[in-house]
């Protein structure tokens, strides 16, 4: 990956001065994960408070380009929730060269086929056989990257997730590599120049659990009109794809709130699982606002996700987008959807291993 895209997806955000002091535990860390569960040696990280409840609830956050578990355990609010709440968190970290997520590679966007997806989602089923979590209530979130790989663990693993919150990434498959790479990074989708419709996204979604027939987590997509690392389009992409998978109309949302959840911020709900949220000025990344998502997974009152929706189709393939442009350096332009529903752009660039 080129230098300047690692900078700009380690976000000012992660900068700020250490959230952890008056935990009242520590960082742990586990490490008999066995490799046929964590197949790329991703980092299974966690933070379990003093007092935990019974049966507790787990957020899985995910950190980053260029960060680490360690970075996002002192740069999120997810620790001092957990304190509050009494739940687990687990803090997978990258095992990638620059530390990006593989979302991008065959494996990672097929269930139970390998790469980084399946070692975070056996991470989760580590907690709820080991921990006694409560299996109904395991949630995921993440930033950058880690957004990125927050859709596609919903996509892939929507049997184990029960809501997510995304901070600024792109549509599960977006990013998919088309000579199979790991790790592989796609200027084309990341510049904003994706574009596909509902109809299409939904079937990329079904295609990664072959035969799953259940529903998929609510989800909240966050975004920045400022973002230039992935950029503002991005959100429209991840709206079409999960209205699909609901049966909502991504071009006709039912409410639009202005300064919600916060100033300069407008919140788009497209249906009891699904909302968009467009932060006015706002860069790479949106600042986690944790006490939503607190809301948003169930723990206070003010906006509990609903129960899952849609349905998988059971059946499908995942298709890589054909590409427009075989050059790294001069990426099409073109925004619009062809008439066949499959996307315009999608040329993969591999800088990973």
């Amino acid at each position: 990956m080129a230098p300047f895209a690692r900078a700009l997806l380690a976000s000012s955000l992660f900068l700020l001065s250490s959230l952890v002091a008056g935990l009242t535990s520590s960082l742990q860390q586990v490490t008999n994960l066995p490799s046929t569960q964590n197949p790329t040696n991703a980092g299974f990280f966690y933070y379990k408070p003093t007092t935990v409840k019974t049966n507790p609830a787990v957020i899985v956050a995910i950190h980053f380009c260029t960060g680490t578990a360690q970075a996002y355990f002192t740069g999120s609010p997810y620790a001092q929730l957990a304190d509050t709440y009494g739940f687990i968190v687990i803090y997978p970290s990258s095992p990638n060269s620059g530390t990006c997520w593989d979302v991008s590679s065959k494996q990672t966007l097929t269930h139970n086929a390998g790469g980084d997806s399946f070692g975070i989602a056996n991470m989760a089923k580590y907690a709820i056989s080991t921990w006694g979590a409560d299996a109904s209530r395991i949630f995921v979130t993440g930033s950058s990257s880690g957004a990125m790989m927050t859709n596609v663990l919903t996509a892939v693993y929507p049997d184990i997730f029960a809501a997510a919150t995304v901070y600024s990434g792109v549509a599960a498959g977006c990013f998919m590599s088309s000579f199979g790479g790991v790790d592989a990074w796609n200027s084309t989708c990341a510049q904003g120049q994706v574009s596909a419709t509902s109809a299409y996204w939904a079937a990329q979604v079904h295609a990664m659990f072959p035969g799953y027939t259940g529903g998929y987590p609510p989800i909240q997509e966050y975004h920045g009109t400022a973002d230039t690392t992935l950029f503002p389009p991005n959100l429209n992409e991840e709206v079409k794809e999960w209205a699909g998978v609901f049966g909502y109309n991504a071009a006709a949302p039912t409410q639009v709130l202005q300064n919600n959840p916060a100033s300069g911020y407008t919140k788009s709900v497209y249906g009891p699982a699904l909302q968009g949220i467009l932060g006015q000025g706002v860069g790479h990344t949106v600042p986690i606002m944790g006490n939503e998502d607190m809301k948003w997974f169930g723990f206070v009152a003010g906006g509990a996700a609903p129960p899952k929706g849609g349905s998988g189709s059971g059946s499908g393939t995942t298709t890589v987008p054909p590409p427009t442009s075989s050059s790294s350096t001069a990426p099409p332009t073109s925004t619009s959807s062809s008439s066949t529903g499959t996307p315009t752009g999608g040329v993969a660039q591999h800088w990973g291993t």
